[in-house]
């Protein structure tokens, strides 16, 4: 039987798993205010990725029109950030 380190184990588990796009949700929130800044970060509710979506949950009329003319920057942004192609699509709520 060959030795792993727990960190190589954790990333194998989460691969193969359903947990892996909350976990990135999760991550996308804690660089959210870096990638898009504070006032959309203030007003943005919730993260969530289905698939190759990124959904973006915001109650504020003006943001939500803001953000669908930025949707090809936020893709690139998050994907750049995580150094793969994490997400093809962004759907704002």
């Amino acid at each position: 039987m060959s030795e792993m380190h727990i960190g190589d184990a954790l990333k194998g588990f989460i691969r193969k798993s359903h947990l892996k796009n909350g976990i990135r949700a999760v991550q996308i929130e804690e660089v959210w205010e870096t990638l898009m800044g504070k006032t959309i970060a203030k007003y943005t509710e919730k993260i969530q990725i289905i698939g190759k979506k990124l959904f973006i949950h915001t109650n504020v009329g003006p943001l939500k029109n803001e953000l669908q003319y930025q949707k090809p920057q936020i893709i690139a942004r998050v994907n750049e950030a995580f150094g793969e192609e994490l997400i093809n699509e962004v759907i704002i709520q």
